[in-house]
Protein backbone atom coordinates (compact mmCIF):
# COMPACT_ATOMS: atom_id res chain seq x y z
CA UNK A 1 0.00 0.00 0.00
CA UNK A 2 1.69 2.97 -0.88
CA UNK A 3 1.16 5.98 1.14
CA UNK A 4 -1.35 8.25 0.18
CA UNK A 5 0.36 11.54 1.18
CA UNK A 6 2.94 10.49 -1.95
CA UNK A 7 0.07 10.64 -4.62
CA UNK A 8 -1.19 14.21 -3.25
CA UNK A 9 2.56 15.42 -3.88
CA UNK A 10 2.45 14.66 -7.23
CA UNK A 11 -0.56 15.68 -7.84
CA UNK A 12 0.22 19.16 -6.63
CA UNK A 13 3.51 19.19 -8.41
CA UNK A 14 1.83 18.38 -11.59
CA UNK A 15 -0.88 20.63 -11.42
CA UNK A 16 0.81 23.51 -9.52
CA UNK A 17 -2.55 24.10 -7.13
CA UNK A 18 -3.61 22.14 -4.25
CA UNK A 19 -7.01 22.38 -5.46
CA UNK A 20 -7.27 21.14 -8.69
CA UNK A 21 -4.95 18.22 -7.18
CA UNK A 22 -7.63 17.77 -4.43
CA UNK A 23 -9.81 17.61 -7.49
CA UNK A 24 -8.23 14.79 -9.28
CA UNK A 25 -7.42 12.91 -6.14
CA UNK A 26 -11.41 13.36 -5.28
CA UNK A 27 -10.31 14.71 -1.79
CA UNK A 28 -10.62 17.91 0.19
CA UNK A 29 -8.23 21.01 -0.85
CA UNK A 30 -7.76 20.70 3.16
CA UNK A 31 -6.70 17.21 3.29
CA UNK A 32 -4.53 17.70 0.34
CA UNK A 33 -2.63 20.70 2.37
CA UNK A 34 -2.70 17.95 5.02
CA UNK A 35 -0.66 15.62 3.38
CA UNK A 36 1.96 17.60 2.48
CA UNK A 37 2.26 19.10 5.63
CA UNK A 38 2.60 16.35 7.24
CA UNK A 39 5.15 14.70 4.52
CA UNK A 40 6.97 18.34 5.70
CA UNK A 41 6.81 17.46 8.85
CA UNK A 42 8.01 13.75 8.65
CA UNK A 43 10.84 14.16 6.66
CA UNK A 44 11.88 17.62 8.32
CA UNK A 45 12.06 20.12 5.24
CA UNK A 46 10.34 22.48 2.87
CA UNK A 47 8.54 20.96 -0.19
CA UNK A 48 7.00 23.76 -1.39
CA UNK A 49 7.26 27.11 -1.91
CA UNK A 50 4.84 29.88 -2.90
CA UNK A 51 5.80 32.98 -3.98
CA UNK A 52 3.18 35.83 -6.44
CA UNK A 53 0.55 33.23 -5.85
CA UNK A 54 2.39 30.41 -7.16
CA UNK A 55 3.81 26.88 -6.16
CA UNK A 56 7.60 26.42 -6.60
CA UNK A 57 8.90 23.06 -5.83
CA UNK A 58 12.33 23.35 -3.36
CA UNK A 59 15.48 21.60 -4.21
CA UNK A 60 14.87 19.02 -1.29
CA UNK A 61 11.01 19.10 -2.41
CA UNK A 62 12.23 18.25 -6.50
CA UNK A 63 14.54 15.30 -4.77
CA UNK A 64 11.22 14.13 -2.66
CA UNK A 65 8.97 14.29 -5.65
CA UNK A 66 11.42 12.03 -7.96
CA UNK A 67 11.40 9.51 -5.06
CA UNK A 68 7.60 9.67 -4.54
CA UNK A 69 6.93 8.89 -8.59
CA UNK A 70 9.75 5.91 -8.21
CA UNK A 71 7.80 4.76 -5.66
CA UNK A 72 4.55 4.78 -7.21
CA UNK A 73 5.86 3.54 -10.68
CA UNK A 74 7.84 0.64 -8.94
CA UNK A 75 4.41 -0.39 -7.10
CA UNK A 76 2.38 -0.27 -10.91
CA UNK A 77 5.52 -2.77 -12.59
CA UNK A 78 5.09 -4.72 -9.46
CA UNK A 79 1.20 -4.96 -10.25
CA UNK A 80 2.13 -5.72 -14.42
CA UNK A 81 4.87 -7.86 -13.57
CA UNK A 82 2.61 -9.79 -11.33
CA UNK A 83 -0.37 -10.08 -14.06
CA UNK A 84 2.41 -11.42 -16.36
CA UNK A 85 3.31 -14.10 -14.53
CA UNK A 86 -0.13 -15.64 -14.56
CA UNK A 87 0.01 -15.25 -18.22
CA UNK A 88 1.62 -12.71 -20.85
CA UNK A 89 2.74 -9.41 -20.74
CA UNK A 90 -0.34 -7.26 -21.17
CA UNK A 91 1.37 -3.52 -21.22
CA UNK A 92 4.31 -1.55 -21.86
CA UNK A 93 5.42 1.84 -21.50
CA UNK A 94 8.19 2.98 -23.85
CA UNK A 95 9.91 6.14 -24.57
CA UNK A 96 11.10 7.61 -27.56
CA UNK A 97 12.73 10.63 -28.79
CA UNK A 98 10.80 13.21 -31.14
CA UNK A 99 13.64 11.84 -34.05
CA UNK A 100 12.31 8.42 -33.35
CA UNK A 101 8.86 9.10 -33.50
CA UNK A 102 9.25 9.89 -36.70
CA UNK A 103 10.76 7.22 -38.48
CA UNK A 104 9.89 3.44 -38.12
CA UNK A 105 10.23 2.32 -35.30
CA UNK A 106 6.97 4.10 -33.84
CA UNK A 107 5.47 1.73 -37.05
CA UNK A 108 7.41 -1.73 -35.61
CA UNK A 109 5.72 -1.13 -32.03
CA UNK A 110 2.78 -0.92 -33.27
CA UNK A 111 3.16 -4.24 -35.52
CA UNK A 112 4.63 -5.75 -32.52
CA UNK A 113 2.02 -4.81 -30.01
CA UNK A 114 -0.62 -5.99 -33.25
CA UNK A 115 0.65 -9.42 -32.89
CA UNK A 116 0.58 -9.81 -29.58
CA UNK A 117 -3.18 -10.84 -28.05
CA UNK A 118 -4.07 -8.23 -25.67
CA UNK A 119 -1.10 -5.97 -25.63
CA UNK A 120 -0.93 -2.48 -24.87
CA UNK A 121 2.07 -0.40 -25.73
CA UNK A 122 1.99 3.27 -24.11
CA UNK A 123 4.50 5.53 -26.17
CA UNK A 124 5.66 8.92 -24.52
CA UNK A 125 8.13 11.38 -26.65
CA UNK A 126 10.22 13.75 -24.86
CA UNK A 127 14.28 15.01 -24.94
CA UNK A 128 16.55 12.01 -24.42
CA UNK A 129 17.36 13.60 -20.99
CA UNK A 130 13.71 13.20 -19.72
CA UNK A 131 13.32 9.89 -20.89
CA UNK A 132 16.90 8.72 -19.29
CA UNK A 133 15.07 10.11 -15.90
CA UNK A 134 11.77 8.16 -16.39
CA UNK A 135 13.79 4.95 -17.25
CA UNK A 136 15.36 4.93 -13.86
CA UNK A 137 12.64 5.82 -12.15
CA UNK A 138 11.15 2.47 -13.42
CA UNK A 139 8.55 5.21 -15.17
CA UNK A 140 9.47 3.33 -18.72
CA UNK A 141 9.99 -0.52 -19.92
CA UNK A 142 12.60 0.39 -22.19
CA UNK A 143 13.24 3.59 -24.48
CA UNK A 144 14.83 4.52 -27.84
CA UNK A 145 17.89 6.59 -27.63
CA UNK A 146 20.53 8.17 -30.65
CA UNK A 147 23.96 7.33 -29.46
CA UNK A 148 24.54 5.26 -26.29
CA UNK A 149 23.63 6.44 -22.43
CA UNK A 150 27.12 6.53 -20.44
CA UNK A 151 25.31 4.55 -17.38
CA UNK A 152 26.25 1.13 -15.66
CA UNK A 153 22.54 0.03 -14.83
CA UNK A 154 21.66 0.32 -18.38
CA UNK A 155 21.84 -2.00 -21.12
CA UNK A 156 21.84 -1.06 -25.15
CA UNK A 157 21.07 -3.34 -28.17
CA UNK A 158 21.41 -1.65 -31.25
CA UNK A 159 18.59 -1.38 -33.83
CA UNK A 160 20.29 0.88 -36.48
CA UNK A 161 22.38 3.25 -37.68
CA UNK A 162 21.48 6.71 -38.71
CA UNK A 163 23.22 9.83 -40.52
CA UNK A 164 22.63 13.44 -40.82
CA UNK A 165 22.14 14.64 -44.54
CA UNK A 166 20.88 17.99 -46.01
CA UNK A 167 16.86 17.75 -46.90
CA UNK A 168 16.39 20.11 -49.41
CA UNK A 169 12.92 20.12 -51.83
CA UNK A 170 13.11 18.41 -55.22
CA UNK A 171 13.13 21.33 -57.00
CA UNK A 172 15.60 22.97 -55.06
CA UNK A 173 18.57 23.85 -57.34
CA UNK A 174 21.37 21.88 -55.05
CA UNK A 175 18.58 18.44 -55.51
CA UNK A 176 20.83 17.10 -57.90
CA UNK A 177 23.83 17.14 -56.96
CA UNK A 178 23.80 14.59 -54.23
CA UNK A 179 26.02 15.80 -52.29
CA UNK A 180 26.69 19.68 -51.41
CA UNK A 181 29.40 21.32 -49.63
CA UNK A 182 29.10 23.42 -45.70
CA UNK A 183 29.82 26.40 -47.96
CA UNK A 184 26.83 25.85 -50.30
CA UNK A 185 24.89 25.21 -47.19
CA UNK A 186 25.87 28.62 -45.70
CA UNK A 187 24.25 30.42 -48.28
CA UNK A 188 20.69 29.01 -47.57
CA UNK A 189 18.11 29.86 -45.23
CA UNK A 190 18.76 26.95 -42.65
CA UNK A 191 15.70 25.42 -40.32
CA UNK A 192 17.20 23.55 -38.07
CA UNK A 193 15.61 21.63 -34.59
CA UNK A 194 16.16 23.26 -31.29
CA UNK A 195 19.38 23.39 -29.36
CA UNK A 196 18.15 20.25 -26.70
CA UNK A 197 17.99 17.98 -29.97
CA UNK A 198 20.36 15.42 -30.31
CA UNK A 199 20.62 16.22 -34.30
CA UNK A 200 20.88 19.56 -33.88
CA UNK A 201 23.90 18.94 -31.13
CA UNK A 202 25.47 16.29 -33.71
CA UNK A 203 25.48 18.96 -36.36
CA UNK A 204 27.03 21.63 -34.02
CA UNK A 205 29.47 19.24 -32.63
CA UNK A 206 30.62 18.24 -36.29
CA UNK A 207 31.45 21.84 -37.30
CA UNK A 208 32.98 22.72 -33.65
CA UNK A 209 34.94 19.47 -34.81
CA UNK A 210 36.55 21.60 -37.98
CA UNK A 211 36.59 24.52 -36.28
CA UNK A 212 33.29 26.59 -37.55
CA UNK A 213 30.28 27.82 -35.48
CA UNK A 214 26.75 27.42 -35.89
CA UNK A 215 26.68 31.29 -35.91
CA UNK A 216 28.06 30.95 -39.50
CA UNK A 217 24.86 29.79 -41.04
CA UNK A 218 21.80 31.71 -41.55
CA UNK A 219 19.73 29.74 -39.64
CA UNK A 220 15.81 31.20 -40.36
CA UNK A 221 14.02 29.12 -37.98
CA UNK A 222 14.00 26.52 -34.81
CA UNK A 223 11.27 24.08 -34.52
CA UNK A 224 11.36 21.10 -33.01
CA UNK A 225 8.25 19.37 -35.02
CA UNK A 226 9.99 17.09 -37.86
CA UNK A 227 6.61 17.18 -39.44
CA UNK A 228 6.66 20.98 -39.65
CA UNK A 229 9.89 21.38 -40.54
CA UNK A 230 9.79 19.00 -43.74
CA UNK A 231 6.47 20.49 -44.62
CA UNK A 232 8.67 23.95 -44.82
CA UNK A 233 11.21 22.64 -47.09
CA UNK A 234 8.95 21.17 -49.34
CA UNK A 235 7.30 24.19 -49.57
CA UNK A 236 10.70 25.88 -50.23
CA UNK A 237 10.71 27.79 -47.29
CA UNK A 238 14.62 26.59 -46.39
CA UNK A 239 16.94 23.43 -46.18
CA UNK A 240 17.57 21.53 -42.81
CA UNK A 241 20.23 19.10 -41.71
CA UNK A 242 17.59 15.96 -40.43
CA UNK A 243 18.57 11.97 -39.48
CA UNK A 244 18.09 9.96 -42.62
CA UNK A 245 15.57 7.95 -41.39
CA UNK A 246 13.17 10.46 -40.54
CA UNK A 247 12.55 11.36 -43.91
CA UNK A 248 12.02 7.74 -45.43
CA UNK A 249 8.54 7.93 -46.39
CA UNK A 250 9.76 11.63 -48.34
CA UNK A 251 12.51 10.07 -49.74
CA UNK A 252 10.34 7.32 -50.90
CA UNK A 253 7.81 9.11 -52.88
CA UNK A 254 10.35 12.21 -54.23
CA UNK A 255 8.97 14.93 -51.48
CA UNK A 256 12.21 15.30 -50.70
CA UNK A 257 15.82 14.93 -51.74
CA UNK A 258 18.37 14.07 -49.16
CA UNK A 259 21.92 15.02 -49.98
CA UNK A 260 25.32 13.90 -47.95
CA UNK A 261 27.68 16.52 -46.98
CA UNK A 262 31.39 16.75 -47.98
CA UNK A 263 33.95 15.70 -45.69
CA UNK A 264 31.05 15.42 -42.80
CA UNK A 265 30.37 12.11 -41.50
CA UNK A 266 27.72 12.37 -38.98
CA UNK A 267 26.51 8.91 -38.12
CA UNK A 268 25.36 7.65 -35.10
CA UNK A 269 23.75 4.39 -33.28
CA UNK A 270 20.27 3.67 -32.72
CA UNK A 271 19.83 2.00 -29.48
CA UNK A 272 17.02 0.22 -27.22
CA UNK A 273 17.76 1.34 -23.82
CA UNK A 274 16.84 -0.70 -20.92
CA UNK A 275 17.68 -1.45 -17.29
CA UNK A 276 19.86 -4.71 -16.05
CA UNK A 277 16.62 -5.60 -14.15
CA UNK A 278 14.56 -5.56 -17.32
CA UNK A 279 13.30 -9.23 -17.72
CA UNK A 280 11.80 -9.62 -20.94
CA UNK A 281 14.33 -9.23 -23.45
CA UNK A 282 12.69 -11.21 -26.08
CA UNK A 283 10.39 -8.83 -26.13
CA UNK A 284 13.37 -6.10 -27.52
CA UNK A 285 14.78 -8.75 -30.02
CA UNK A 286 10.91 -9.56 -31.40
CA UNK A 287 10.43 -5.62 -32.21
CA UNK A 288 14.30 -4.97 -33.65
CA UNK A 289 12.77 -7.86 -36.11
CA UNK A 290 9.43 -5.70 -36.77
CA UNK A 291 11.70 -3.09 -37.30
CA UNK A 292 13.87 -4.38 -39.90
CA UNK A 293 11.41 -5.78 -41.71
CA UNK A 294 9.45 -2.20 -42.29
CA UNK A 295 13.00 -1.13 -43.34
CA UNK A 296 13.44 -3.55 -45.62
CA UNK A 297 10.16 -2.82 -47.35
CA UNK A 298 11.85 1.34 -47.69
CA UNK A 299 13.95 2.78 -49.01
CA UNK A 300 17.55 2.07 -48.58
CA UNK A 301 18.98 3.91 -45.82
CA UNK A 302 22.56 3.57 -45.96
CA UNK A 303 24.93 6.78 -45.33
CA UNK A 304 27.69 7.67 -47.77
CA UNK A 305 30.09 10.68 -47.34
CA UNK A 306 32.29 12.18 -49.20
Amino acid sequence: MIDPKLYSLIEVAESGSFTRAADHLALTQPAVSQHIRLLEEELHIKIFDRSHNELHLTREGKLVLRYARRVVALRNNLERNLMDEKGRVTSLTVGITHTAESNAIAESLASYAASQDGLTIKVITDSISNLRSMLKNYELDFMFAEGRINDASLNHLMLDTDCLILAVAPNHHLAKQGMVTIGQIKKENLILRNASSSTRNLFVASLESQNMSIREFNVILEIDNIATIKDLIRRGFGVSVLAKSTCLDELRKRKIAALTIENFSMMREINIVYANDFEHPEILHSIIREYHTLIGERVNTSCVTG
